[in-house]
């Protein structure tokens, strides 16, 4: 989806067709674009960082060194999406934009804050999006993921669309709160690592219920 959050279709697919192969283009590779410029993000300031806690202008300094990989990282994404995949999602897009945006004004500033933002906004966004269209009965996770999710009925696309919402909100709270209590040290660990594994587990989590609504089913051959 994003370097925020692990494309779902990767390991729904792979949990729902473990009986038989599974086909899926790029394979990972959508997963390492989305993934990489984060941990490129998170190595960068962990190599640029003073030990100790003492040098708060190490601390800046090795933040916007951080900051500025980030940038260059997730436009290299785009570039190999687009080369690779020959396409590059909405959320991609969204995700770039905002990355060099409040990268800029993080390296401007030298300020931290907005480059923590970003995810509250990305998050909040996708929530009132996705929880706003199944308030109206549309499930807009389909548009984006129709291809991945095959056999997944309408009402199936309703429930993911409104889990995945609710748990953007989630996520938007969860980062608002760590950002006002965590170092940014620790939140950059917390949000590379701690986020990461609570969406894989959310992903595997919806498996069940999406495959009970049709998810890997071998289409019905007309007599």
């Amino acid at each position: 989806m994003s370097e925020e959050i692990p494309d779902p279709s990767v390991f729904a697919e792979e949990a729902a067709h473990q009986e038989k192969p599974v086909h899926k283009q790029g394979g990972f590779l959508p997963f390492l674009l989305d993934f990489g410029p984060l941990l490129v993000f998170f190595l960068t300031y962990k190599y640029a960082a003073p030990k100790g806690s003492g040098d708060g202008f190490g601390q800046t300094a090795a933040m916007i060194q951080g900051t500025i990989a980030f940038m260059v990282a997730i436009v290299i994404a785009i570039v190999i999406s687009k080369w690779k995949l020959g396409k590059v999602s909405p959320m991609q897009w969204l995700s770039a934009v905002l990355v060099i945006g409040f990268g800029a004004l993080t390296v401007y500033f030298h300020d931290a804050k907005f480059i923590q933002l970003k995810p509250t906004i990305i998050y909040a966004f996708f929530a009132a999006l996705l929880i706003g269209g199944w308030m109206k009965g549309k499930a807009l996770l389909k548009y984006v993921f129709e291809a991945a999710f095959d056999g997944l009925d309408e009402a199936g696309w309703l429930k993911i669309s409104r889990n995945w919402g609710l748990f953007f909100l989630a996520l938007a709270l969860a980062n608002e709160v760590m950002r006002a209590v965590l170092t940014f040290d620790t939140w950059l660990t917390v949000k590379v690592w701690g986020v990461t594994a609570v969406s894989f587990l959310f992903v595997l989590v919806n498996v069940p219920m999406l495959m009970r609504h049709g998810l890997g089913a071998e289409p019905e051959e007309k007599a």
